[in-house]
Order: C-alpha cells, then structure tokens, then sequence
C-alpha cells in the first residue's frame, strides 16, 4: 500500500492535505517538529529538517512526500536537498513541494529545490501559490496581529494586486499530486478567482467586520521597519519588504485555472473567506 509522508502536518496546507489523503484510503504518515499527532488515523512521527536524527524513522517505507521549507531560514535548500537525496535513494519515487508563486525554478531558496525535483525525482509536482488568505486571520502573522491591533494593514505594495488563495484550496491540488494515479510533473501556479489590491482587501474587511480597515501605504524602509518593530528578525523583514516591492511591480497580478483544473471546483473568493471567519 503507498505510504505517504506529509511534513508539516499541522500547518494550513499540511493537515488538509494529510486529511484528505487518509479520507482516499492511503496509508499517511504525518511529520511535525512535535510528538504529537496533528491527524487522527495517521502514523506520526517528530521530524526536523535540521536534526539528521529524526529523518531515518521519517522516511522508512516511504512512497511519496509532500514538503514544505522550514521557517525562517534564509536558504532552506542547504537543509532540504540532502534529505531528499536521501529520501530517493531510499525509494521515494513522488516529490510535491510547497513554493510559492514568486520563486521561479533555479532561483534561490525553494527555486533550487524546484530544480532538483524536476531533474532528479522520478515523479514530481510544485505547488507554487500566490499569498494565502490565512495570512489575514491567523494569530502570529503579521497582517493579522496588526489588523486585531489596531485594524491596519501596512505595507510597500502601492497599488498592486494579488491572486489571494484560500489555504483549502491549494491543499485540495496537492491532495491531487499526491494522490492521482499518473504523476501531474509540473509546477502548479495557485490563486484564488481574483486579483485584489491591498486597498480592496481593507475595503473587504471592513464591509465584513464593520470596522474600519486601513491600509497604510508605506515606503520599502518604512514596511521593513513596521516588521522588525513586531518582533520579525531583520533578514526576513528584509526579504518580506522586497515581495512586497514585487508585488508593487505587478509580479502577482494574475489568476490561473489551476484549482478548478486540477480538482474540478472553483476556488474560493476572499470576500467568502472573511465571512467564513469573521
């Protein structure tokens, strides 16, 4: 029977997916930086990219793995590469990674595991969303505390937009890469129906809550300071400010098919989102 692992599995997209593959009848393994269980019905076991000692138990047995970068690190293909070298010299034979839409192939960080995936892994999938609709809702990110703080978002977006994704959705084709009989080999670009400024965001939020939501238009220095003011170390204040300098640029004004081709529904809005969650 094809075991999959599943790190991560207590994240946005990690839980649904391990989910949603242990509802089809496979065998799932989840993995997570914490002993305990993140799934019902799913074996489990700790695991940290950083920590050689947990990736023997994690792989054994292992058919196919959905991946994810570990937090706050800089480079994460120095940690992740020499894992899956390891994972497909051990028989993995399927890869789904988790990207994003502003990483292309070959790039640094995740664009380096992307490379390797697709020369390397005999069966291979990218999931390459745009920026999720989580970020507004979940405790610990920075757009949601600033927003329950004083009901602002600040950012050095301008005018720019964003296929904004709900978290369920990239999942359910991640589910797909996973689970399909016939290995997909791509990379997925995932967003949501529309293409939304930060400005209509607000808009949004404040027609759902009925508080009044701003967005502060902040310059790059002015962003990267609001980051590192709410805790956020400099380098990745740093990185977050020059996406959104991207975005500012038009590099994720775009929607695709992507969900409604792969799993054969439409994505959600994100005014549906915010009401789901208000």
């Amino acid at each position: 029977m094809t075991r999959i692992l599943v790190i991560g599995a207590a994240g946005n997209t990690g839980r649904p997916i391990a989910q949603g593959l242990t509802a089809e009848g496979f065998t799932v393994r989840t993995a997570t930086r914490d002993t305990r269980p993140p799934v019902a019905a799913a074996e489990h076991v700790r695991f940290d990219w950083a920590d050689p000692s947990t990736h023997g138990a994690a792989l054994e047995g292992v058919d196919r793995m959905y991946i994810l970068a570990p937090a706050l690190v800089e480079d994460p293909s120095s940690l992740m590469t020499p894992v899956l070298e390891r994972a497909l010299s051990g028989g993995v034979r399927r890869v789904v990674l988790l990207s994003a839409s502003v990483v292309p192939e070959g790039g640094p960080g995740l664009g380096q595991v992307h490379h390797f995936l697709r020369t390397q892994a005999p069966e291979w999938s990218v999931l390459q969303p745009s920026w999720f609709m989580q970020n507004f809702v979940l405790p610990g990110h920075h757009h949601a505390d600033s927003l329950q703080r004083d009901g602002t978002l600040v950012t050095a977006t301008g005018q720019g937009r964003v296929g904004f994704v709900a978290a369920e959705d990239i999942a359910a084709v991640g589910v797909r890469a996973l689970a399909d009989e016939r290995s997909h080999d791509a990379a997925h670009v995932i967003t949501g129906p529309q293409a939304l400024s930060y400005d209509d965001v607000a808009a949004i939020l404040s027609r759902v809550t009925g508080r009044l939501i701003r967005h502060v238009h902040a310059t790059p220095e002015e962003a990267q300071r609001h980051l590192q003011a709410a805790g956020m170390p400099e380098v990745y204040a740093r990185f977050l400010t020059m996406l959104d300098m991207l975005i500012r640029d038009g590099a994720e004004d775009r929607v695709t098919d992507t969900v409604l081709r792969v799993t054969g529904r439409a994505p959600r809005d994100f005014e549906s989102f915010a009401r789901a969650r208000r």
